[in-house]
């Protein structure tokens, strides 16, 4: 059997795991609308920056570098047997011309199981990472509720838009820092590790 490399650079792509969400991309809360002249503030009409309140947070900041650290430990654990196979891979093409044909096929075919349940393992701890992040960010939502709530009632408000529905609005209109304040001064830290959805039944539906 004839082993790939085309599948051993595939190991590259299985040792890599990345997760999409914003906290664990570290990213940076939206940049703020630019200063233009605005008229008076519309009574009862406020506005909101979800992702500042979720990425700015003294709580958001912390979950995101946890959410990092996972992610680095996975990618290190993927990485290391991603290594192993790739060599065990270079000295089996190496003993190619002195191994008995059956000897190189049934060898062969282990190292390719071995790649494919490292496929499988990367798309198993790219879920966990998400997963987990997923459970950070409901957490975070839950307990910004209420002093979203209590903001709302502080200011009069009557309705209440997300900043990214709009172009403009007047800053006495935003309540993002409120809710900023009042979620630091409840939630800095929140103590978690990785999912794992192996002991949860695998892989949700659609991965």
């Amino acid at each position: 059997m004839r082993i790939l490399s085309s599948r051993v650079a595939l190991l590259c792509v299985a040792a890599s795991v990345v997760s999409g969400q914003a906290l664990a991309q570290g990213a940076a809360p939206a940049a703020p609308k630019p200063m233009v002249v605005t008229g008076p503030a519309i009574p009862g009409l406020c506005i909101i920056n979800n992702d500042a309140v979720l990425l700015g947070s003294a709580v958001g900041k912390f979950s995101g570098e946890r959410l990092r650290q996972l992610k680095a430990q996975s990618d290190a654990e993927l990485n290391t047997e991603a290594q192993g196979i790739k060599t065990d891979g270079a000295a089996l093409q190496a003993q190619k011309a002195t191994l008995p044909a059956d000897q190189y096929e049934q060898r062969g075919e282990a190292i390719n199981a071995r790649i494919n349940a490292l496929q499988q393992k990367a798309q198993l701890r790219q879920a966990e990472l998400q997963k987990t992040e997923e459970k950070v960010t409901v957490q975070i939502q839950q307990t910004a509720e209420p002093i979203m709530q209590q903001a709302f009632t502080q200011h009069n408000c009557s309705v209440l838009f997300t900043s990214s529905a709009i172009m403009y609005g007047a800053p006495s209109m935003d309540i993002t820092r409120d809710v900023l304040t009042g979620l630091d001064a409840k939630l800095t830290q929140i103590q978690f590790d990785r999912e794992h959805l192996d002991q949860q039944g695998g892989l949700p539906a659609g991965q």
